[in-house]
């Protein structure tokens, strides 16, 4: 109705008869204009389907999420896990790059936790090997041959922990790599030859090289106290150590909001830049977003964030940068030339966990945990109109996402 009222009014100033109103229609069209009765990118529905997966942590269930021409909606679901009366806490996702298999991790066991693969074709277990403690965010080499994923160890002791690398074809862990405290965010570089993760409580942002597989450097994140080292950490390299440290409380996995005088980053995510010059690292406890050079292992910026800001995206084209922000119930969307966030859209539901872009630079794909009985949702954001366009509840505390496909619009 809005559009058309603007059309009117502009016939309306084209007359020269009706000068007198002239000013005031200006006015107006001006003020219309700016509260977004006009849309500068307009929504566009997609002309194809996009497929994402998506875990649920407290329901054991993977749902393959379908959005396309008429909306978004749950194309079909399954359980995962073999502990009948505990949860099994899938919690981190991964899909091969020929998207023919898929990857689960389960956090929790009898103590240890494991990775299950998957057929996309009939959603068919194919194996499964057993890992650390809290298995979560994981990533998967170029050729698809090797996994790498973090053992969080949300609920043990404040040790070290590790990432264990997992061979694909016969689903065997080949290493496992002590790194630091609570490791998260397991992502690899695109040339595929660094991993990096972040140690919530040990400020650290971890690089191995993955020819040797050996931890190659780290870099402590703390505001003040920024340092780069060659190998593995060493124990006064941790946040732990610095003045205005202060150890978290976390059962809450990034909801806590910072302590007066605490100076820690808490870091939640690492993400490469799309050529991996750079490493954007989630600071959940600061909201801030550090980058760090991936040459001259130093800091180039720190951006502020939203409060909480938990998992990162890059859009394939690197432009843009995705962030959930967990306390905040927000997402925000970054250019990232210029550092400044484009948009921040508020989330249906509390607690945001992942963040998935799909190839074509189109559409972000969001999980929201939500808070106890509450189901979990996915909400999918258009990044030309900056605007979320549709949302679809799943099971309860979504968590891990990644993107499947495009195909042929496939109606209910």
């Amino acid at each position: 109705m809005s559009t058309h009222l603007l059309i009117s009014l502009s016939n309306r100033l084209k007359n020269p008869h009706n000068l007198d109103i002239r000013s005031l229609l200006l006015a107006l069209l001006i003020l219309l204009a700016a509260s977004g009765a006009v849309s500068v990118a307009a929504q566009v529905k997609p002309d194809q389907d996009y497929l994402v997966y998506v875990l649920s942590e407290s329901a054991d269930r993977i749902a393959l999420v379908r959005f396309g021409p008429a909306g978004a909606r749950v194309d079909h679901d399954l359980h995962i896990g073999e502990m009948p009366t505990d949860i099994n806490g899938p919690h981190g996702i991964v899909i091969s790059p020929d998207r023919k298999y898929y990857y689960v991790s389960l956090a929790h066991g009898r103590p240890f936790g494991s990775v299950w693969k998957y057929a996309v074709d009939g959603d068919r277990v194919l194996g499964q090997t057993g890992l650390g403690y809290f298995p979560a965010t994981m990533d998967v080499s170029k050729d698809g041959d090797l996994l790498y994923v973090v053992n969080f160890n949300l609920h043990g002791d404040m040790v070290p922990s590790s990432v264990s690398v997992v061979a694909t074809e016969p689903m065997l862990e080949m290493a496992r790599i002590n790194t630091c405290t609570m490791p998260h965010g397991s992502r690899l570089n695109p040339q595929g030859t660094k991993h990096y993760s972040a140690c919530m409580m040990d400020d650290l942002l971890v690089e191995i090289d993955t020819h040797s597989l050996k931890v190659s450097r780290n870099f402590l994140l703390t505001k003040g106290h920024e340092l780069g080292r060659m190998g593995p950490p060493e124990a006064r390299a941790t946040s732990m150590n610095m003045p205005g440290s202060k150890r978290m409380d976390m059962a809450g996995h990034g909801m806590e909001a910072p302590r007066a005088g605490d100076i820690s980053c808490s870091p939640t995510w690492a993400q490469p830049s799309r050529d991996g010059s750079s490493i954007f690292v989630a600071c959940n406890q600061s909201s801030e977003i550090v980058e760090v050079d991936a040459g001259k292992w130093s800091i180039v910026r720190r951006l502020s964030a939203r409060p909480g800001v938990y998992n990162l995206a890059v859009t394939p084209d690197g432009a843009r940068l995705v962030a959930t922000n967990k306390r905040d119930q927000s997402v925000s969307v970054i250019d990232l030339k210029s550092g400044n966030e484009l948009a921040r859209l508020p989330t249906k539901r509390k607690v945001l966990h992942g963040v998935v872009v799909s190839p074509d630079n189109a559409y972000a794909f969001v999980s929201v945990e939500g808070v106890g009985a509450e189901p979990g949702t996915v909400e999918i954001i258009d990044l030309k109109a900056l605007k979320t366009v549709a949302t679809v509840d799943v099971g309860q505390q979504a968590s891990g996402i990644d993107f499947l496909r495009t195909e042929p619009s496939k109606r209910p």
